[in-house]
This record gives C-alpha cells, structure tokens and sequence, in this order.
C-alpha cells in the first residue's frame, strides 16, 4: 500500500509514456485502490473526488439529451438534487418503487440497496429483465452484504466517503462496470473531463477496505440490535433496517421531538453522512423537507459498545 502524490512520470528511454505519465490519464495509488475495490465488487473499478462525481460521471458517460433515468423512490437526496441539475442539459428522471420492476421507455435504472433513508430493497431480478442498463448504488450494503453484478447489474456505484473508507476522513467515489469495455469508456471520459480522484484520499480508501469487513459486521450487529430495541419504544412510531448494514431509520412523533432527540445524545454525534466509525443521528427533514417524514431520525451505527449507545439514545428519547 503505496502513497504517490506524483502528477509527472518520466517516459520510457525511447521517450515513450510508461503506464502512468499524467495523474489525470492515471495514478499508482489510484489504480492500486481501484483494483482492490474492483476484486472486491467483481467489477472494473473506476475512483471519482465524490460520490456525486461519480454519479455525475456515470450519467453523463452513459445517456443523451432527452434520455430518462428511473430512479429508486426515496433514494438517497443528494441523487435526486444531482439529476435535478442536469435536467437543463435534457436529462430527465423519474421515480418509482424499486421493490417492483422500473418502468418501460426509460433508458437507465438506477437502484439503491438499500435506499437511504427509506431502506428499502431493489428487486434486482426485476431490474435486470430491463433492457436499460442498471445501476444499484451499493454504499450502504457494500460489498460485504451484496455483489450486484452478480444479480444482472451493470453498474455498482459507491459513496466510498461511507463504509469503504470508513474513517470520515476521505471524500471518494467509486463507480465498477460488469463489462471491461464499459469501463474503459467511462475512464477515457473521466480523463477528458478530469471528474479524477487524487491519491490521498485512495490511499485512505486502501487503509479502510483492509478492515471493512470486519467493521461492517460489526455495525450491522449493533444496528440490528438498535432497531429491536427501538421498535418497542412508546415514542418512537416506525424503525426501518433491512436487516443488512449499518443504517437504520426511525421517526418520532414531529419535527420538534425529532430535533430534540439529535440534540440530546452524548455519544453519538449529532453530524450528517453515515458510515464511519462513530455512530451519526440526524433529523433528514432539514434537508428533504416533506419528502420524508418530519419526525424521521436516521441512526448510522459505528464501532462503540451497542449497549452504550441504546442508553444514549434511550435518554435522548426521553425530550422526545
């Protein structure tokens, strides 16, 4: 595991490039990271500075003007607020229920498994008897929970900032094509476009992926536990986790109670993202508004003692 902050390679003694001469055409870290990441997923991976660099990559690389996406209903808002943005370029998008098949007359499925917050599961059989090519946004199962282009997907895509880095330390994204020829067009468009991850942050990335498994088990333990102990809460109305990862969701009774439950936790920190070593709660009403549930909670578990953190959330519910 090598850091190689380089932007130049020397050419060859004939003056030839060698395999790596520009850091935006490619990179030794860069290129070491991929490949782990693409054994792990049983792909060929491509790095992005974010996840919504990939995204934007990926769509941009795949679709036309006039082209529509068929997006898993509640998916992650960060995707939405990305393709919302694109629509002036002649994109557009739609929702629908993943859990069903997308509709026809789209020409790209985009999944997430599970959705963030809503946690819901693709039904990927479904998916893959589409004749638009699919995509599953794998961020929250990661590769540990679930391989999709072992299901017929396509394309997997990744917030690596999340659990594959794992540290929340470095902003990553991370797109990996079933087919190698795919992904050969999506780096010649990466290079192009210079959407190109930098070496320090996939050398964080090589330090999280050595321990993902471990801390993935580890999470999905503790939130599997949380979400027991929640469902029997008098004030806590619904829990969502599907029963793989790390996240959870539960709503309390409005905006107000929910506000004042992230605000009481002592343990977990009361920050945006999810993924990391230390657990997260955050109200997604601030950002989502009325497309989720006012008093909607989501939980990201990290690595502390899961009793330790019910006690805290425990006390915390009590303002609720």
């Amino acid at each position: 595991m090598s850091l190689d902050r380089s932007t130049i390679w020397p050419y060859d003694e004939r003056g030839e490039p060698r395999e790596f001469y520009y850091a935006r055409y490619g990179s030794p870290t860069v290129a070491e990271a991929e490949a782990r990441l693409g054994a792990l997923d049983g792909g060929t991976a491509l790095l992005f500075p974010s996840g919504a660099g990939a995204t934007t990559a990926l769509v941009l690389s795949l679709l036309r003007p006039g082209d529509t996406v068929a997006v898993a209903a509640g998916c992650y808002f960060g995707t939405s607020v990305t393709f919302a943005a694109l629509e002036r370029w002649g994109l557009h998008d739609i929702e629908f229920d993943q859990t069903g098949p997308p509709p026809p007359d789209v020409q790209l499925v985009w999944l997430e498994a599970p959705s963030n917050p809503f946690l819901t599961m693709p039904d990927l059989a479904a998916a893959a008897a589409h004749p638009a090519p699919v995509v599953v946004d794998a961020t929250v199962a990661t590769p540990v929970h679930l391989r999709p282009l072992e299901h017929g997907a396509d394309v997997v895509l990744h917030s690596a900032t999340k659990y594959l880095a794992g540290h929340d330390d470095a902003l990553l994204g991370a797109v990996v094509c079933r087919d190698s020829g795919a992904a050969e067009e999506l780096r010649n468009f990466r290079s192009r476009t210079g959407i190109v991850a930098a070496a320090d942050p996939a050398w964080l990335l090589l330090r999280g992926l050595h321990t993902l498994e471990l801390r993935v088990r580890r999470q999905t333990e503790t939130a599997i536990t949380l979400a027991g102990r929640l469902r029997r809460h008098p004030k806590v109305e619904t829990v969502r986790h599907p029963g793989i990862g790390g996240l959870l969701s539960f709503d309390v009774v409005d905006a107000d109670a929910a506000r004042r439950v992230e605000t009481a936790t002592r343990l977990i920190v009361n920050a945006t993202s999810l993924g990391g070593v230390r657990s997260l709660i955050e109200s997604r009403a601030r950002w989502e508004g009325d497309r989720v549930p006012a008093g909607l909670l989501r939980l990201s578990a990290g690595l502390e003692d899961a009793d330790a953190l019910w006690a805290d959330l425990a006390q915390a519910l009590e303002r609720a």
